[in-house]
């Protein structure tokens, strides 16, 4: 059977020291008297507490069950509603909500280490909170007040849940070509008719209400992604006062069967003629959905390193009870643990080295997002949309790497579903594709991210950190960060006369990207340590894998400046392939 403890140890090191986010909070008047050190502290304790003890342990069993869809009624596992009740009467649910409207008002740095956990105990079931959070974010920016008073302290308090309804089974990313319709009733609401799938938790027995934000189109809207509206369509019916009503013409058709995730609702939803409301302005609902699309993918970023946390720590615990082959004697009927087995370390170094650069990495976005929001801090935002496409691309690809290699130190047992090891490979590999395939994470941040203004703000981030390099491995981090100044500079010249090698290129570079990213948070861990604050044992271990970083991991980086520096000048070769 898996088991999940939170790492609270770590957590709190990185919030605390190595980017000492307390500081930031008390200099924040609204922050400042909602949150500090020990409250952060005993948030994380308690999360950990519930996410180890009433979530993670029922994760299997979930995962058995699944949902089922009978009528348009979806039932998820026995014990979810349980579970949900349980954040909901714990305020979790609203953790990072509005305060005006009932919500809790913590800051991202510290949510985002709540949403790790979630996932490490249940990706599946942190899917039904995590997209109403998401929801509610594009709520609260883009609704009228009236709206926002209506529906976010229902969705804040969990009573009620939150849809993200993009996908047609004909155009998939492609949401210019959507054929949902919307047409005016003539009252102020529209009605909106068409079919989304692939609608996570679109229909579920957890809440009382469940409110669908639907992209769609009017009769007479320009073509393309120009003549995108969103709307919000509840299931029932909600009057002024809140108070719920008829049922609204929307039915969940049927539910996916997945590779993984089982325990998710992953819907085909029906509107026709669904009384809906107009989100932001007409045709410009694409911008508003982006809001929540780019919570969403932070959130995935969660889920690659929350079920690589947890194979973390199976594996580990495996390791050092399994008993077979010989490193300490030459008695052979005796057998050591296999922890001993110079390529199993490699293999435990390799998740934990990178996971705990990841989580450095994701409380760093959401500390960039904390600064943006509470002190208008526009370098923060643009740094936070840059980084936005490589926190879900790369912590995805990474974090199945790492339940893949964890997996293999189990041997076949890795492979036999009574130890939860294969549940992880299948409900993270999800991550890589939803809220925009990796691939089109790539793109973003090459086209639309770099390339867009010269790499200037991915340019002033690296120099920054390079600035400040103080630990063990500066002079070597100092070296690759030069060397991918120019070659980005290389690239980014070339891509004026060639712009197809900058898709070519994308995927690589993204990932060199984030390889020399994640060596910037080894040095601040480095530069964070304090023999006065931290155990030698601690110490220890970060600068154990500091090191295994530094000369296994981060040389990765001079087979991609290979793949970006000599690629073809001609393009037309590889087009002829196809």
């Amino acid at each position: 059977m898996s088991h999940y403890q939170a790492p609270l140890a770590d957590m709190s090191f990185q919030l605390f020291d190595v980017w000492q986010v307390q500081q930031f909070w008390q200099q924040q008047t609204e922050l400042a008297e909602l949150v500090d050190a020990d409250t952060a502290a005993a948030i994380l304790e308690e999360a950990a507490k519930i996410t180890a003890e009433k979530i993670a342990p029922l994760a299997a069993a979930a995962d058995e069950q699944g949902v089922s869809c009978v009528s348009g009624e979806v039932t998820t596992p026995s014990h979810y509603r349980e579970c949900y009740q349980l954040l909901c009467e714990g305020g979790w649910t609203g953790l990072s909500g509005d305060p005006e409207y009932g919500g809790m008002g913590m800051p991202k740095s510290l949510s985002g280490l709540y949403d790790e956990m979630m996932c490490s105990a249940d990706i599946a079931f942190s899917l039904y909170p995590g997209l109403t959070a998401g929801a509610c974010v594009a709520l609260l920016q883009h609704a009228d007040e009236a709206t926002k008073a209506l529906y976010l302290p229902k969705l804040y308090s969990g009573e009620w849940s939150g849809t993200m309804c993009l996908t047609e089974s004909h155009a998939g990313s492609d949401l210019g070509i959507m054929r949902t319709k919307a047409e005016p009733a003539g009252d102020g609401s529209y009605r909106i008719s068409g079919e989304k799938i692939f609608i996570t938790a679109g229909e579920h027995d957890l809440t009382d209400n469940i409110i669908h934000l639907v992209l769609a189109k009017l009769p007479d809207a320009p073509a393309g992604s120009r003549g995108i509206s969103l709307f919000l369509v509840p299931k029932f019916k909600v009057d002024a006062k809140g108070h719920l009503g008829e049922r609204n013409n929307l039915i969940c058709s049927s539910v996916e069967h997945k590779m993984g995730i089982h325990g998710s609702a992953t819907c085909v939803m029906n509107f026709d003629g669904a009384e809906g409301y107009l989100i932001g302005e007409l045709h410009k609902g694409l911008a508003c959905m982006f809001t929540m699309m780019n919570y969403e993918r932070l959130a995935m970023g969660s889920q690659g390193l929350g079920a690589a946390e947890r194979a973390y720590q199976n594996a580990l615990a495996y390791a050092n009870d399994r008993l077979q082959g010989r490193t300490t004697t030459k008695d052979g009927n005796k057998a050591d643990p296999i922890i001993g087995h110079p390529d199993v370390k490699r293999m435990l170094l390799n998740i934990s080295s990178i996971n705990e650069a990841g989580r450095a990495f994701s409380v760093y976005v959401g500390h960039l997002l904390d600064q943006a929001k509470f002190a208008q801090d526009t370098k923060a935002q643009a740094r936070a949309n840059l980084l936005t496409p490589v926190t879900k691309a790369f912590m995805t690809d990474r974090g199945l790497d790492a339940c893949v290699t964890a997996q293999q130190v189990f041997g076949g047992h890795g492979y036999i579903r009574e130890w939860g090891m294969e549940q992880l490979v299948r409900d993270v590999r999800i991550a890589q594709i939803y809220e925009g395939t990796n691939g089109i994470q790539a793109a973003d941040f090459m086209l639309r991210k770099v390339a867009s203004d010269q790499g200037t703000v991915l340019f002033d981030l690296i120099r920054e950190f390079s600035a400040d390099l103080a630990g063990s491995a500066s002079t070597q981090i100092k070296a690759a960060t030069e060397r991918f100044e120019s070659a980005t500079q290389s690239l980014l010249e070339r891509g004026k006369t060639q712009p197809e090698l900058l898709a070519w290129v994308a995927n690589d570079y993204l990932d060199l990207t984030g390889y020399l990213l994640y060596a910037f948070m080894w040095d601040k861990m480095e530069a964070a340590l304090d023999t006065a604050k931290h155990s030698e044992d601690f110490i220890h271990s970060k600068q154990l894998k500091a090191k295994f970083y530094y000369n296994r991991v981060l040389p990765r980086i001079e087979s991609l400046f290979s793949l970006i520096e000599q690629f073809p000048e001609d393009l037309s070769a590889e087009a002829k392939l196809f």
